[in-house]
């Protein structure tokens, strides 16, 4: 049992393996000594590179620069800051730091800082939405950001479900709105986009509020002839599509196969469990009593029984 749940990859950089070394070589305290010193590079030049790689991307780049602001230390950003400090890539590293801290003082300013010097970059834009929701700002203020965020990429998955997140009952908002929001926004997307699996990703959002008020009620949720249409337009509209895999296409994978199993369709979750492989997430398996032993007991269940 031991080495079953060894064998998972819970990781915030998901599939992406450039990124996953960056953080390897730059967690370990000794290289972190003295922020760098007496290396032939400074200690920021491996994540600019790789910023700088990342390009237009403006889905993955988003991806990268949260897990890098979470997972690094903020010396990392500093030094860069303080070496470059009219660096766009920098900038924007600066202020996933400090809005990944909540309301800390400067935060909105590095932010709004970002965005000038990086005007066409909605990344700037997310990190001050994560710093909307830390702060518990009112719904509109950060409709207000997300429109920002959007204008710059009309599509953008983590603009989504930062917005979602806000309106979510767990976050500051309602279920009316946060329901038409996600059914409104994946009418809306192109085929192929992720954002067609939005209204699943509300369903589990509503799910964790009613288990929080009323646990014994809230399984009922994944019975409703309107889950099954949601599952079905997401399965359909964005899985079983040729859409080439976005930074974060792990988590929804994670999202869709926990809402097949509740929903009792494991003929449809077999396939999505063989796509995630060792990659399991811990939203949304984690509000189950024993998410590892869960996430494993369905998935070699149901990838087994497709190879058998």
């Amino acid at each position: 049992m031991l080495r079953r749940r060894s064998s998972l990859l819970i990781r915030p950089s998901l599939d992406d393996e450039t990124l996953h070394e960056i953080l390897t070589d730059l967690r370990p305290a000794g290289q972190l000594h003295g922020l760098g010193a007496g290396r032939s590079r400074p200690l920021w030049q491996p994540v600019a590179d790789l910023l700088h790689t990342t390009g237009r991307d403006w889905d993955r780049r988003a991806h990268r620069l949260s897990v890098l602001a979470s997972r690094l230390p903020a010396a990392v950003a500093e030094r860069w800051i303080a070496d470059r400090p009219d660096d766009g890539d920098a900038l924007a590293l600066h202020a996933f730091t400090l809005a990944g801290r909540g309301p800390a003082a400067g935060a909105e300013r590095a932010c709004l800082r970002a965005a000038r010097v990086c005007p066409d970059d909605p990344a700037p834009w997310l990190a001050l939405l994560a710093l909307r929701y830390a702060c518990g700002a009112p719904v509109r203020d950060a409709v207000a950001v997300w429109t920002e965020a959007v204008t710059r990429a009309p599509w953008h998955r983590g603009a989504y479900h930062g917005m979602l997140r806000h309106l979510s009952p767990r976050g500051h908002g309602a279920v009316p709105d946060m329901l038409d929001f996600a059914r409104h926004s994946a009418a809306r997307a192109p085929y192929g986009s992720p954002l067609a699996l939005l209204p699943v990703a509300a369903r589990v959002e509503l799910l964790a509020h009613r288990e929080r008020h009323t646990p014994l009620g809230a399984g009922g949720l994944w019975n409703e002839p309107r889950a099954a249409q949601e599952i079905d337009a997401a399965l359909d509209g964005w899985f079983r599509t040729a859409a080439a895999p976005h930074a974060e296409a792990l988590a929804d994978l994670n999202i869709l196969a926990f809402a097949l199993v509740r929903a009792h369709r494991p003929e449809d979750a077999g396939p999505v469990f063989e796509r995630i492989g060792r990659h399991m997430t811990p939203h949304p398996w984690n509000m189950l009593p024993d998410p590892r032993r869960t996430f494993l007991y369905w998935r070699d269940r149901l990838v087994g029984r497709r190879r058998g």
